[in-house]
């Protein structure tokens, strides 16, 4: 979290966000603040809520984890907010975070030194085959790929199928950081390979790091070169 997002949320005198993730700021709020939690799927509910406490007056929050204009709530927010009538005198501010792959990038090394691609495997609102389009363009153009919403119950094996799409383009030694819950309690680091990563425990807290054809492993560190010359 950065040092303006804290300051945000004590400003605030309304919090509004998923309820997993409200329950993660709860030592950070105040009790003279309203909170509203919401479950899955309720993007847009939260984002017109927010939009009609602003109306009345109300200063507030609306929190993603991460960064909110990476996945987040940022985008829907302003989409909800423009297409209201008389909403001209709401200031929004977007106030940046750390998004997954940042955090988890910082945990295996230097794997984003080079151009990187964020791809999201959640086909809730994309459909799977042009997720899988974009996964092959990206390997093709041999960009660090960093793979959030990986794994869910409800699509276990579409991973694999992005592994073989990978497979195609990257050789299998290609290093693979897994992390789960980057910058948060139980935190951890698996350092595999391509053709094995999908072994490892992979969730939907976990953020994939997969490296280009320069990305290299050293001292445990996963690194994919700029091209500095040493």
């Amino acid at each position: 979290m950065t040092a303006r997002a804290r300051e945000a949320l004590a400003e605030a005198d309304v919090v509004i966000g998923y309820k997993t993730y409200i329950k993660l700021i709860e030592d950070l709020l105040e009790e003279h603040q309203y909170v509203e939690g919401t479950g899955m799927r309720k993007e847009v509910e939260r984002a017109a809520r927010a939009v009609e406490l602003a109306e009345q007056g109300y200063q507030v929050a609306v929190v993603s984890s991460g960064d909110p204009g990476i996945y987040g709530m940022a985008g829907v927010v302003l989409e909800v907010l423009h297409n209201r009538q008389d909403t001209q005198g709401i200031q929004v501010e977007v106030v940046p975070g750390v998004s997954a792959a940042n955090a988890a990038a910082a945990v295996a090394g230097a794997p984003l030194m080079h151009d990187t691609a964020y791809i999201s495997l959640s086909d809730l609102l994309t459909p799977r085959e042009l997720i899988a389009k974009r996964v092959e363009l990206a390997a093709q153009g041999d960009f660090v790929i960093a793979l959030y919403n990986p794994k869910s119950k409800g699509r276990p094996d579409f991973i694999n199928q992005v592994r073989e799409l990978l497979l195609k383009h990257r050789k299998p030694e290609t290093p693979v950081a897994v992390v789960r819950n980057a910058g948060r309690e139980g935190e951890s680091l698996v350092l595999s390979t391509l053709a094995a990563f999908t072994q490892e425990e992979i969730d939907m807290f976990t953020t994939v790091i997969i490296g280009n054809s320069q990305s290299y492993v050293r001292n445990g560190h996963l690194i994919t070169p700029r091209g500095y010359q040493l």
